[in-house]
């Protein structure tokens, strides 16, 4: 992990802006790095994932399969599914989009991820590419809405109307994903959050 003295300003005051409303930050170079320092940072507690193409991008599952009890549905289908997740003590997702003055935006079509990042492990780790990252809030709620969530719905193989133009028409589909978004402004007080800001493009 690259130390705030090799960071550009830009990233350092990203950085200080999320620890500013009780998230705290860290920044690394590689993923290979960020999953090395997962797997020391969660050994032996009860993990649930999110769904994710990042965490799929940087093998996070596999890395810590080997430690760690790990339920994610991507992988290991469950009708318990609400259960399992619950069960956890630590939760991993990712973000739709991410403002540099401190919020983190997500876009959910069932409010899993939305639900558990909120309210229900002792620890919530937000895992992010740079391309995640937004000039302010406005901007991060277009992201999640404009570039995220089309990008979703056609890796899924929906028929909504975004995946035909990749813009969001806030639709009545009856395939819609964008149900329930969550914007956190600040750290919830129930849950401890640790947002890793990967300097690669990772997930959508």
């Amino acid at each position: 992990m690259k130390g705030v003295e090799d960071m550009d300003a830009s990233m350092e005051k990203t950085l200080k802006n999320f620890e500013s409303h009780g998230i705290k930050a860290r920044y690394f170079e590689t993923g290979e790095q960020a999953r090395q320092a997962i797997v020391q940072a969660v050994r032996g507690k009860k993990v649930a994932f999110g769904g994710s193409v990042t965490l799929q991008q940087l093998g996070f599952y596999e890395a810590l399969e080997q430690h760690n009890p790990v339920f994610w549905h991507w992988v290991t289908p469950a009708e318990n599914r609400r259960e399992r997740e619950k069960e956890c003590e630590v939760f991993f997702t990712s973000a739709n989009a991410l403002s540099r003055t401190g919020e983190i935006v997500n876009i959910d079509g069932t409010g899993n991820r939305v639900t558990m990042a909120t309210y229900g492990p002792e620890k919530v780790y937000y895992i992010c590419g740079v391309n995640k990252l937004c000039p302010d809030l406005p901007s991060a709620i277009n992201r999640a809405r404009n570039v995220a969530a089309p990008r979703n719905a056609r890796r899924l193989g929906l028929e909504t109307p975004c995946v035909k133009d990749g813009v969001c028409h806030n639709c009545q589909s009856p395939q819609r994903i964008c149900n329930v978004m969550d914007i956190t402004l600040h750290r919830p007080g129930a849950v401890e959050v640790e947002l890793w800001i990967i300097q690669e493009e990772l997930g959508y």
